[in-house]
């Protein structure tokens, strides 16, 4: 629980804005599944983003033509194949995620707390600070050390 409202509170600290205020570029939820694919898997295809996403092929295909209307994507010709369109987001829209991912949440979890004094605040800022240093992901060699 204090995962996903931790999650939350990242959220709203990134959006800018309060809980529930949706998504500050317009996009419906399947835009956005759209979107949230390309980021992670730029370049794709657009056959590939549908096969991921679940969505309809002509769905995919008209939320990329509205995510490269608004200047958030960018289409090229596949060179192996160019009957294929290849999806990648512009480099103007991933500075401006990286902008707002480097926020910081401490003043949306010092609301979340409601009411508390500022020693208080500090002192559990610092102790979320330590934690997250201390959750690493597992390093490449610790992974394949576990499944030998």
């Amino acid at each position: 629980m204090l995962g996903r409202q931790l999650v939350r509170i990242g959220e709203r600290a990134m959006r800018g804005g309060p809980e529930g205020s949706g998504s500050d570029l317009g996009l419906s939820a399947g835009a956005l599944l759209v979107l949230r694919d390309v980021f992670a898997h730029p370049g794709s295809a657009i056959t590939d983003v549908t096969s991921r996403t679940g969505l309809p092929q002509s769905y995919v295909s008209d939320s990329i033509a509205r995510l490269r209307a608004s200047g958030i994507a960018e289409t090229s010709s596949d060179p192996a194949d160019g009957r294929r369109t290849l999806i990648s987001l512009a480099s103007s829209h991933l500075r401006q995620v990286a902008a707002h991912s480097a926020r910081s949440a401490d003043a949306e979890l010092i609301a979340a707390l409601g009411g508390i004094d500022t020693d208080f605040a500090g002192r559990v800022l610092a102790v979320l600070s330590d934690i997250a240093a201390r959750l690493r992901p597992e390093s490449a060699s610790e992974q394949s050390a576990r499944t030998r």
